[in-house]
């Protein structure tokens, strides 16, 4: 079908949108947040919202049970471009990309020969989290130092990029299958951006915080992702969505009061005066 104007410039100005606010937070906050929030539904949900409002609400559906078990591709996305891109500067960013993509790619085509239901897909990211949490265990993390403000170059790659990728991904799901096209949907169309800006204008540490700290903000996303699948065929896509976004946000919330927690009892007791 013919994609009206409006709905291509809403993608496009949701998108600039989304990637500018995270860059931000990496800048301006820490990385260790941004790769948190880099898991939140941003990304997918422009992915999956257009794939439904574009084909069918039932399409964006089904793909969105195959998308549960696509966060495993782009976590190996994530450590493909760890163990490439360890070297600053362009051609750390393009052997990074070029190792991730490759990973995700390899990933996706083993994950998508597997007919996946709900249970089973979000079953498969549970596992993935625990082993590159585990793998990631001991990476140091770096804060991407402040230098000024936005840059104009900077801010033009981040809105070309991430709106080539959300127009790739809703273009291409006209023509695939239910199953890449839920693979596609969760690829990180925020954080593949974030990576490729903080490893140029920040070296790639920092990069390889946020991928650090990615699988910990998952949790959000699978949830978004599970309740859009089982909402959107039913209630339709707005509902659906503002749904999907309050599940996401009460388990982002409950996950903040988690690590709280378990921040404290880890820290060592403080002696009292005079004991």
């Amino acid at each position: 079908m013919d994609v009206p104007l409006s709905w291509q410039l809403a993608k496009l100005l949701v998108s600039i949108g989304i990637v500018l606010g995270l860059s931000a937070v990496a800048e301006r906050v820490s990385t260790r947040l941004a790769g948190l929030l880099a898991g939140y539904p941003l990304g997918t949900a422009i992915a999956l919202f257009f794939i439904g409002l574009e084909i069918s609400p039932g399409f964006a559906a089904e793909s969105a049970v195959y998308s549960l078990a696509g966060f495993t591709a782009t976590m190996a996305l994530g450590g493909g471009y760890l163990l490439c891109g360890r070297r600053d500067g362009l051609k750390g960013v393009l052997a990074g990309s070029a190792g991730g993509l490759a990973a995700w790619l390899i990933a996706g085509l083993i994950l998508t020969r597997f007919d996946f239901t709900r249970l089973g897909g979000t079953l498969t990211t549970l596992a993935a989290i625990v082993v590159f949490t585990w793998l990631y265990r001991h990476l140091p993390d770096t804060r991407a130092a402040v230098r000024g403000g936005f840059r104009w170059p900077a801010l033009g790659m981040r809105a070309v990029l991430a709106t080539a990728i959300v127009f790739l991904i809703t273009g291409l799901a006209h023509v695939l299958p239910a199953a890449w096209a839920g693979m596609l949907a969760a690829f990180p169309i925020s954080m593949y951006p974030l990576l490729v800006i903080l490893h140029l204008t920040h070296g790639a540490a920092p990069a390889a915080t946020v991928i650090k700290h990615y699988p910990a903000g998952l949790g959000a996303l699978l949830c978004y992702t599970l309740c859009v699948s089982l909402t959107y065929a039913t209630l339709g896509l707005a509902v659906g969505t503002l749904a999907g976004f309050g599940v996401a946000t009460l388990w982002l919330l409950a996950w903040m009061r988690f690590q709280a927690w378990h921040a404290r009892r880890r820290r060592p007791p403080v002696d009292e005066p005079g004991a």
